[in-house]
């Protein structure tokens, strides 16, 4: 019998992920770059905090109920940072190998963050069903939704709660809009996954030990679907033109293609026509922010 190739994996469909409609909404221009340029952002170093502490907090939820105590998830940290680093030297070039504290103080930080945590809840009276949950469903119109949440706990009843932890450093009341578009996002996903509209929103801020939490309800969930259906054919229009236009607001202080936006007096590089297979996958970044 002949040996035969692997047959190749079919193409995604282009999707709508909360960080992309995000970004859309924010700065036409800063999605072109992402989703369809592609082009390299140098982290920083609170971003990789983020998925640093995101990463330690789902590895803490591993761990029999027990022992899910602030010291093991300290002794986590380090370990986990050299698995996520590994094989990342834009994350390691980020603590220069002359200056050892400089390494040590961000760790120290990132601790910080999860002695936080543990004052917002106690993980080991929690049975979440999952944690970094990759979603993905079509809605009636043809837009497919995908992301990944950061926990979802689901009570004997049926009852959900999406959890999301945030350890940015945005402008409150800007970051707090970002959030809640993307929970909004993540309950319209399971809505339409599961019959069942989320009892809870949850966001947990570390950097301050503060949570906010929001119930949805089935109205409000329409209408948002309804935005994201217009948001996703505002994609596909400027998509067909190469019409993406920037959008000038506080948040440019925090983008890394000022060089590259005409507000700011750059030229963006010739368009090179909408993505495939698919512009909207999440970064592991995106997700920690």
């Amino acid at each position: 019998m002949d040996d035969q190739p692997p047959a190749a994996e079919p193409p995604r469909r282009p999707a709508l992920s909360p960080s992309r409609a995000s970004d859309f909404k924010q700065c036409p221009l800063l999605y072109r770059f992402r989703a369809v340029d592609r082009l390299p952002e140098v982290p920083t170093r609170e971003q990789v905090r983020g998925t640093l502490v995101h990463s330690v907090l789902e590895r803490l939820f591993s761990l029999p109920q027990a022992e899910r105590v602030p010291g093991r998830a300290k002794e986590l940290l380090r370990p986990v940072w050299t698995e996520l680093s590994s094989g990342r030297p834009e994350w390691t070039d980020l603590f220069p190998g002359d200056d050892p504290g400089e390494l040590h103080g961000w760790l120290e930080s990132a601790e910080r963050l999860v002695d936080a945590y543990f004052q917002l809840e106690d993980p080991r009276r929690l049975d979440p069903e999952a944690c970094e949950l990759h979603v993905e469903t079509e809605l009636g119109s043809g837009v497919l939704l995908r992301g990944y949440i950061d926990r979802l706990d689901v009570a004997p009843t049926g009852e959900i709660r999406v959890v999301d932890y945030k350890t940015g450093a945005a402008p409150r009341q800007i970051g707090e809009a970002k959030a809640m578009f993307q929970m909004k996002f993540y309950a319209v996903v399971l809505w339409r996954l599961r019959g069942v509209v989320p009892k809870q929103l949850k966001l947990m801020y570390l950097t301050d030990g503060q949570a906010l939490a929001y119930t949805p309800d089935e109205a409000e969930l329409v209408r948002f679907e309804r935005t994201l259906e217009a948001i996703w054919q505002a994609i596909l229009r400027a998509g067909r033109t190469g019409d993406f236009r920037p959008s000038p607001s506080k948040l440019c202080d925090w983008c890394s293609h000022q060089s590259r936006c005409p507000s700011f007096g750059g030229t963006p590089p010739e368009y090179p026509g909408w993505p495939e297979p698919d512009p909207g996958d999440e970064s592991i970044l995106d997700r920690a922010d």
